[in-house]
């Protein structure tokens, strides 16, 4: 059932050197820079099918974002490393603001060095020629299956993020500052960061229209995926119609506005057991304590018709946070075979978090 995560990755991030690149000309130099000719389709369109865009430049970072303002395409670009320092450093900043894996990056400069220098330190980061730009939306890497929903409106999503990031981090300070004050530092400033932000959460069943997007989550989802299986489209549609098995999408919004659909749940019912195969989560809501809930739901369903819950785990190299979360909410080992383990859940009733709006429809 479902197969294993592929090595070739769909794109998730394109970082672009500036000079000779996504511009004609040196901007040191003087003399103007210009776009290169159908450079902004290339972004539109890729921007389009769901891939962000950032920048690793050389550059006085206030005269290159004067010049991205002036050329209309500043908001395209998430993040941007300008600067002095090493392009394989910058990208790498890039991935951790990003919360991406590097082996979902792409990399595209003039220079053989500079490509050099990242692919270098970055085996994993696929590099490009700058004169290859015009062909990029052509490469099966920038080709995702679907364009879906999500797709359109990732880069909207993802800046809506940084939002929150900045948000937290303010936060973060005023409670420090008050803290620091009244001396009183019992307080959780993440827990509260979290109430303040007025999380919903909706559980619903799966439907027809949301199968690209599962299908996507699958592809896409690599560090919070509990077993590292991706499933194709008419496998997830059998799911749907199947009555032996619980198939759920998680939706997640807060005052800032939509996440998208950013989990699925997939179990199933036999009778000895209710029994999870699938549990993943966008990185984008990690630290949003979503995983637990799920958790939570599915214990309460378990419960409700008198079955123990049960769970795969299969390691991945990367999803090592989703075997804490299944230990953390009072799963034990009762079986292993090879990589995959059995977890049983021992955790008792528990609640969903207090600063979680929960919704389950049917």
């Amino acid at each position: 059932m479902g197969d294993p995560v592929s090595k070739a990755k769909t794109v998730k991030c394109l970082v672009w050197d500036l000079d000779n690149t996504l511009w004609d000309g040196i901007l040191l130099e003087g003399g103007g820079v210009r776009l290169r000719p159908g450079v902004v389709e290339v972004i539109q369109e890729l921007d389009r099918r769901g891939i962000l865009h950032s920048i690793a430049s050389r550059n006085e970072p206030d005269d290159a974002l004067r010049e991205l303002n002036r050329f209309g395409v500043a908001e395209y670009f998430l993040v941007p490393q300008i600067g002095w320092n090493n392009k394989s450093e910058s990208v790498a900043e890039i991935a951790r603001r990003l919360n991406l894996g590097l082996d979902t990056f792409a990399f595209i400069d003039d220079q053989p060095v500079e490509r050099e220098e990242v692919a270098f330190h970055h085996a994993e980061v696929r590099v490009y020629d700058a004169g290859d730009y015009l062909r990029l939306p052509d490469l099966p890497e920038f080709t995702p299956k679907f364009i879906t929903e999500d797709s359109r409106l990732r880069r909207k999503m993802y800046q809506d993020d940084l939002k929150r990031q900045g948000e937290e981090e303010r936060f973060r300070q005023g409670l420090a500052n008050e803290a620091g004050e009244t001396r009183d530092s019992t307080a959780n400033p993440h827990e509260a960061f979290l109430k303040s932000l007025d999380l919903r959460l909706t559980l619903s069943p799966v439907r027809e229209d949301d199968l690209q997007r599962a299908e996507e989550l699958t592809l896409r989802t690599n560090q919070l995926n509990s077993t590292g299986v991706t499933f194709g489209y008419e496998e997830l549609r059998r799911f749907i119609h199947s009555p032996k098995h619980l198939f759920l999408a998680a939706e997640l919004e807060d005052k800032f506005g939509s996440y998208g659909k950013i989990g699925l749940m997939l179990a199933e019912r036999t009778e000895a057991a209710l029994h999870i195969r699938l549990l993943l989560m966008s990185c984008r809501v990690m630290n949003r304590g979503i995983g637990s809930a799920l958790i939570v739901h599915l214990a309460n369903v378990a419960n409700a018709g008198g079955l123990p819950l049960l769970a795969d785990f299969v390691p991945t190299g990367r999803n090592r946070i989703m075997y804490v979360t299944y230990k953390m909410m009072g799963f034990a080992e009762v079986s292993s075979d090879g990589d995959r383990s059995v977890l049983r859940y021992e955790g008792g009733l528990r609640e969903f978090p207090e600063y979680l709006n929960v919704t389950v429809t049917e």
